[in-house]
């Protein structure tokens, strides 16, 4: 197992970085679960539904999202090229889930989240990596740290409640 991420490039990747209240288990199973994915992968209004979720190298990663509940688009088109159970996640949508290259809008891009033990939880770190100055530049125009911020929120709500509900404090 290879789990380190790759060093940061400002002018082509994006990160955000938090301190989850959860054990790094609550938080994998957050992500690797499907009806908890479902409950914060997507910043509301928009539900999301995941359609395909294999978390394991060379495994699908496909959601839909509906801003009404009812009318379903296609969100992401991507595969896992690394899981590492508590360790790492990494997802690209530069392939799909048919492993055939893809030009995905808005940005093509391959993202790494690492998960590492803190004296208070989990921490929590995303690198989104880009081709491009100019797909960085987009995909932070497009509001990456508002909706990454947003979901990882949503995430900690999630992990942060079923740490308490499984250990009654």
């Amino acid at each position: 197992m290879i789990n380190e991420t790759p060093a940061f490039d400002p002018e082509l990747d994006l990160a955000l970085e938090r301190v989850i209240r959860a054990p790094r288990g609550v938080v994998w199973r957050a992500w690797t679960d499907a009806s908890r994915l479902a409950q914060w992968w997507i910043p509301a209004p928009f539900t999301v539904r995941i359609e395909r979720l294999e978390a394991v190298p060379g495994g699908a990663f496909v959601t839909s999202m509906s801003e009404n509940g009812s009318l379903f688009t296609p969100h992401l088109d991507a595969v896992f090229l690394a899981a590492d159970p508590e360790h790492r996640l990494v997802f690209s949508n530069g392939l799909d889930s048919a492993w055939r290259p893809a030009r995905p809008f808005p940005v093509a891009m391959t993202a790494h989240i690492a998960f590492a033990d803190h004296p208070e939880g989990t921490d929590y770190r995303v690198l989104v990596r880009h081709a491009s100055g100019a797909d960085r530049r987009r995909h932070d125009e497009l509001g990456f740290f508002e909706g990454w911020g947003s979901v990882t929120d949503a995430l900690a709500r999630l992990a942060e409640a079923e740490t308490e509900a499984e250990t009654g404090a």
